[in-house]
C-alpha cells in the first residue's frame, strides 16, 4: 500500500506525503495519484522470495488499518505474514480503534508485532487499543513527541521507540520529555529505543542521550 490521509497533529509534516509527492513528480508508477490511498497487490509475494530472514516494516508509506482498505485486503497481508514466519513484520498503525474490529478476523502469528503511534497525551487512548490486540510483540512509537507522557501505562508493553520531528518546520523535542519516558521503561523493564532528536538538520542534533545511544529491542517469541 501507499498513501494516507492525516488523523492527528504528528501527521503534520508527514515524511511519507513529502516523499510520495517527490516521487509522483519523478513519474514513478506506485505514485501516480500522490499520496492517495492505492493497493498494490502485484507485490504482496515479495517475502516469498527473500531468503535469508527479515525485519520488514510493514506499509512504511501508508497505514494498513486506513479505512479505506478492505478487509480483506488486510486479511490478504496478513496471510502473508503469516506463510513467512521467517520474517519478523512490524505494522505500525495510528488507527488501532480498527484494529480492534478486525482482530478475530486475522491471524495473529508470533513474528507479527504491533506498534502504535502517540505523539502526546490527548492520544494516549490508543494505547489502550493496543494492549486489547492480539499481537504477540506490541509496541509505542513516540514520534514525532510533541508533548509530555507522564502517565504512560507500560505493563503489556514489549518496546518503546521515541523519536524528535524532522525536517522543515519540524516542532521541538524537549529533553525533560525524552528522560522521563527513558526512565519510565528502565523502571518496567521495557527496552528503550531512542531514535532522534529531530530538527531541520537531524544530523547535527544526532541521537545521543545522556551521553550513550539507546539501541534496545525486544526479544522475539518467534
Amino acid at each position: 500500500m501507499t498513501g494516507c490521509t492525516k488523523i492527528s497533529p504528528g501527521c503534520k509534516y508527514c515524511y511519507a506525503e513529502r516523499l510520495a509527492k517527490r516521487l509522483q513528480a519523478m513519474g514513478s508508477h506506485k505514485y501516480q495519484t500522490g499520496f492517495e490511498v492505492a493497493l498494490h497487490p502485484e507485490v504482496l509475494d515479495q517475502p516469498a522470495r527473500w531468503r535469508k530472514p527479515r525485519y520488514v516494516f510493514v506499509n512504511s508509506m501508508s497505514d494498513l488499518f486506513h479505512q479505506a482498505v478492505p478487509t480483506e485486503y488486510v486479511q490478504a497481508v496478513f496471510n502473508i505474514m503469516n506463510e513467512h514466519p521467517r520474517h519478523k513484520f512490524q505494522i505500525l498503525t495510528k488507527r488501532p480503534a480498527r484494529v480492534r474490529r478486525l482482530d478475530r478476523k486475522v491471524d495473529w502469528t508470533p513474528n507479527i508485532w504491533l506498534g502504535v503511534s502517540i505523539e502526546s497525551e490527548r492520544w494516549a487512548d490508543r494505547l489502550t487499543y493496543l494492549k486489547e490486540s492480539g499481537a504477540a510483540v506490541k509496541f509505542l512509537s513516540l514520534e514525532p513527541l510533541l508533548g509530555p507522557l507522564p502517565k504512560l501505562d507500560l505493563s503489556g508493553i514489549d518496546w518503546v521507540i521515541v523519536g524528535g520531528e524532522s525536517g522543515p518546520g519540524a516542532r521541538p523535542l524537549h529533553p525533560e520529555w525524552v528522560r522521563e519516558i527513558r526512565d519510565n521503561c528502565v523502571g518496567n523493564d521495557v527496552p528503550f529505543f531512542f531514535k532522534q532528536w529531530g530538527g531541520t538538520f537531524k544530523k547535527r542534533t544526532g541521537r545521543m542521550l545522556d551521553g550513550r545511544t539507546w539501541d534496545e529491542i525486544p526479544k522475539s517469541p518467534s
